[in-house]
C-alpha cells in the first residue's frame, strides 16, 4: 500500500458525541435561532442537530439545507408521504451514531440550557433516560397559551401516571436525552403514531428505564402554532389502548373503532330529530346514516389517518371512496346477521357477528383504498 493510499487516524475527524432530534412543520422561522441558541448551549462538545421535517409547505427543509451548507453540524431529513412526530424522532435516532441523543421541539419554547444537564445525567450512568420537567422544583409551565392547553395537558399527565411503570412528573415531555444504543433497542417495539413519544419509549422497553428530572422551562412560542389539541389528546388516548393490548390490536384499528362509536351516536341523534319533523322511520335512517358517514370520514381523516390526511378534491374523493366503503359493509352487516339468525335464532349473536364483520371490512378497505399510505 502507497504513502498516498494510507489514512492517518489522526486527520480522521471525529463524529458528534450528541445528536439533538428535532422532529419539525412549519418552522422555518425557528431553524437559525435554533441552531444559534444550539451553539451557545453546547459550547465545548462535539454535537448536530437533526431536523426531521414533514414537507412543510413554509420551506422548513430548504432553510436546513442552506445552513447546512456551511455548517456540517446541521444534517436534515425530509420526509415525503410521511407525518407524525413520534415516527419523525424514530428516524432522527436511528440516523444517529452519536453516544446520546437528545429530543426537543423545533419552537424554540424547550429551555436549550438544560440540555448540558441532561446530557450529563446520561453519560455519568446516573440514569437510563433524563427528562426535562416542567413539574419539579424549578421547572415552569409559562409557555402554555391558555387554561384550555393547560387542561390537555395536565389531563394527559395524570392519566400517563397512572400507567407508568416509574415515577414521573411529566410524562408529557418531549424534552429529554437517552442513548443512543438504548433507543435503538427499544425502536422495534415503538407504536410510532402520535406525538408522545416518551411515552411511548416508557412503555415499550422490555424492562423499566432509569429516569432522571432535570427542571426546565416552557417558554412562550415565538413563531409557527402549537400542534396541541383535542385531536392530539386522542391520538394519546389511543396509544395507551395500544399499549395496553399488548401490540396485538393495530393502534391505528383502535383509533378506527373509538371514531365509529362517534359515528353510532350521530346515526342515533340525527334519526331521532328526523322523526320528530315527521320523516318517515325509513328515510329517517337513511339521513342518520348519511351524517355518520360524513362525521367519521371527517374524523377520520383529521385523527385515524392524520399522518395520510386527504386534502382539497382529494379530500371529497376520498368521502366518495368512503361512503360507497362503507355502505357494502352496512349491506354485509345485514347479510351476515340474517344468515347467522337464520341459523341459530341467537339475535345478539348474529347482530354482533354482522357489526364486528363490517367494522374490519371498513378498516381494511379505508386504509388500503380511502387513505392509500
Amino acid at each position: 500500500m502507497t504513502d498516498h493510499q494510507t489514512v492517518s487516524t489522526e486527520a480522521v475527524v471525529k463524529g458528534p458525541d450528541i445528536s439533538v432530534v428535532v422532529p419539525c412543520y412549519n418552522e422555518s422561522a425557528n431553524v437559525v435561532p435554533l441552531v444559534k441558541a444550539l451553539e451557545q448551549a453546547l459550547a465545548g462538545r462535539r454535537w448536530e442537530v437533526i431536523f426531521v421535517d414533514d414537507n412543510s409547505p413554509d420551506h422548513t427543509s430548504q432553510r436546513v439545507r442552506d445552513l447546512a451548507r456551511n455548517d456540517a453540524r446541521v444534517r436534515g431529513i425530509c420526509r415525503i408521504g410521511r407525518r407524525g412526530l413520534s415516527s419523525a424522532v424514530i428516524e432522527g435516532a436511528l440516523s444517529s451514531s452519536a453516544q446520546v441523543v437528545a429530543v426537543m421541539d423545533g419552537d424554540l419554547q424547550h429551555d436549550e440550557s438544560r440540555l448540558g444537564a441532561l446530557i450529563d445525567a446520561v453519560l455519568n450512568n446516573t440514569c437510563d433516560v433524563a427528562v426535562g420537567s416542567r413539574h419539579v422544583e424549578g421547572g415552569n409551565n409559562a409557555g402554555l397559551a391558555n387554561a384550555w392547553r393547560h387542561v390537555l395537558s395536565d389531563g394527559g399527565i395524570w392519566l400517563a401516571q397512572r400507567v407508568l411503570p416509574v415515577k414521573l412528573t411529566d410524562p408529557m415531555s418531549g424534552f429529554f436525552a437517552l442513548r443512543q444504543e438504548t433507543f435503538a433497542a427499544i425502536a422495534p417495539r415503538l407504536s410510532g403514531t402520535g406525538f408522545k413519544i416518551l411515552l411511548d419509549l416508557l412503555l415499550s422497553a422490555p424492562k423499566p428505564l432509569r429516569v432522571q428530572e432535570v427542571p426546565c422551562g416552557f417558554r412562550p412560542r415565538v413563531a409557527g402554532e402549537s400542534k396541541l389539541d383535542a385531536l392530539v389528546m386522542l391520538q394519546f388516548g389511543a396509544l395507551l389502548l395500544d399499549k395496553f393490548a399488548k401490540g396485538w390490536v393495530p393502534l391505528r384499528f383502535v383509533a378506527f373503532c373509538m371514531v365509529g362509536l362517534a359515528g353510532v351516536g350521530t346515526n342515533l341523534v340525527v334519526m331521532q330529530c328526523a322523526r320528530l319533523v315527521g320523516a318517515h322511520f325509513s328515510v329517517a335512517q337513511a339521513i342518520g346514516t348519511v351524517a355518520a358517514m360524513i362525521l367519521n370520514f371527517f374524523l377520520d381523516n383529521n385523527f385515524t389517518y392524520r399522518d395520510r390526511r386527504l386534502r382539497g378534491w382529494a379530500c371529497m374523493r376520498g368521502l366518495v371512496l368512503f361512503m360507497l366503503v362503507c355502505s357494502v359493509g352496512a349491506l354485509a352487516d345485514v347479510g351476515i346477521a340474517r344468515m347467522i339468525y337464520g341459523q341459530n335464532h341467537m339475535l345478539n349473536e348474529a347482530s354482533l357477528a354482522g357489526a364486528i364483520l363490517a367494522v374490519v371490512w371498513n378498516y381494511a378497505m379505508s386504509s388500503t383504498v380511502v387513505w392509500r399510505s
